[in-house]
C-alpha cells in the first residue's frame, strides 16, 4: 500500500472516530441554548472592554475555476477603544494596511502603495464596520467589534451547538458551532470570567468545496493604556490621497486571484 494510501485511510478513521465521539457526547454537550448562552455571556463581556489590543492571524480561502482551493494568510494587530477610535494593522503577501478611526475620519492607509484614503463623518466603530461593507471591504472580524456581538451573530441563526471544549494557544475554549441559511460558522470562547474570542470560523455554503475564512486572536488585553496619538494618521514621506474607490485594491488577495467563492 502506498503511503499516501495510508495517510488517506488514516486521516479517513481519525474523522471517523471524531464523527463518533460527537454524536455520542450530543445530548450531553451540544445544546443549542447553552451556545446561545455563551455568545451572550461573551458578548455582555466585551461590551464593557473600553480599551482592548490583540494581534490575529487570518486565513483567507478562494476557488479556482478549476475547483482547486487556495488559502492566503494574513497577521495583524488590533487597538480599540469605545465607542469611536480604532487602529486595525494587517499584512500579508499582497498588503500592508493600516485602518485608523480618530473619532470623526477614518483613514485606510495602504503602506505598500504609499496612498491612503479618508471618509469623514465616521462617528464610531459601528458606524465604520458598516461603511466599509457597503463599499465591499471588511475588517477582520469586524462582528466581534460591535457594540452588541450577540444581536448581530445571532440574527439568522437557524441551529446552534455546544460541541463542547478546545484548546486555542494554550487556553482553554468553549467550543460553540452555529449554522445560518449560506454559512456556517464556528467559535471557540474562552473558558471562565473573562469569555473573550480566541477562534472564529466562516464556512461558505454556497459555493461548492466550502471555502472558509479563519481568524485566530492572540494576545488579547483589556484596560490598556492608550496615548490618543495612537489614532491619528502620520501619513509616510510622499503618501498620495486617493478616491475612496481605491479601497478594492487594499484587499487580502493579488489582483490575479479568483474572486472569493469564484
Amino acid at each position: 500500500m502506498s503511503g499516501s494510501r495510508r495517510t488517506f485511510l488514516g486521516l479517513a478513521f481519525a474523522i471517523s472516530a471524531a464523527l463518533m465521539v460527537l454524536a455520542g457526547s450530543r445530548g450531553a454537550r451540544a445544546a443549542g441554548d447553552d451556545a446561545s448562552q455563551i455568545l451572550k455571556a461573551m458578548s455582555d463581556y466585551l461590551a464593557t472592554q473600553k480599551t482592548i489590543s490583540a494581534a490575529f492571524d487570518s486565513a483567507l480561502e478562494v476557488m479556482t475555476p478549476q475547483g482547486e482551493k487556495i488559502q492566503f494568510n494574513s497577521s495583524g494587530t488590533l487597538l480599540l477603544q469605545r465607542p469611536n477610535e480604532i487602529r486595525l494593522t494587517r499584512t500579508g503577501g499582497y498588503a500592508d494596511v493600516e485602518l485608523l478611526l480618530d473619532g470623526k475620519t477614518a483613514t485606510l492607509y495602504g503602506k505598500n502603495l504609499n496612498s491612503y484614503v479618508q471618509l469623514d463623518g465616521i462617528g464610531s466603530v459601528d458606524q465604520l464596520i458598516d461603511t466599509l461593507r457597503d463599499r465591499g471591504m471588511t475588517i477582520p472580524g469586524a462582528d466581534l467589534l460591535l457594540g452588541n456581538v450577540f444581536e448581530t451573530l445571532s440574527a439568522d441563526v437557524i441551529e446552534a451547538k455546544h460541541i463542547g471544549l478546545g484548546v486555542i494557544n494554550g487556553v482553554e475554549c468553549e467550543h460553540l458551532a452555529f449554522r445560518n441559511q449560506d454559512v456556517d460558522w464556528q467559535l471557540w470562547v474562552q473558558v471562565g470570567a473573562k469569555p473573550i474570542p480566541c477562534k472564529y470560523v466562516i464556512t461558505s455554503k454556497a459555493v461548492g468545496m466550502a471555502p472558509q475564512y479563519t481568524l485566530v486572536i492572540r494576545d488579547w488585553k483589556t484596560d490598556v493604556p492608550v496615548d490618543q496619538t495612537a489614532f491619528a494618521f502620520k501619513p509616510a514621506e510622499g503618501a498620495k490621497k486617493v478616491e475612496p474607490s481605491a479601497l478594492a485594491t487594499l484587499d487580502e488577495l493579488p489582483p490575479s486571484a479568483p474572486a472569493k467563492g469564484q
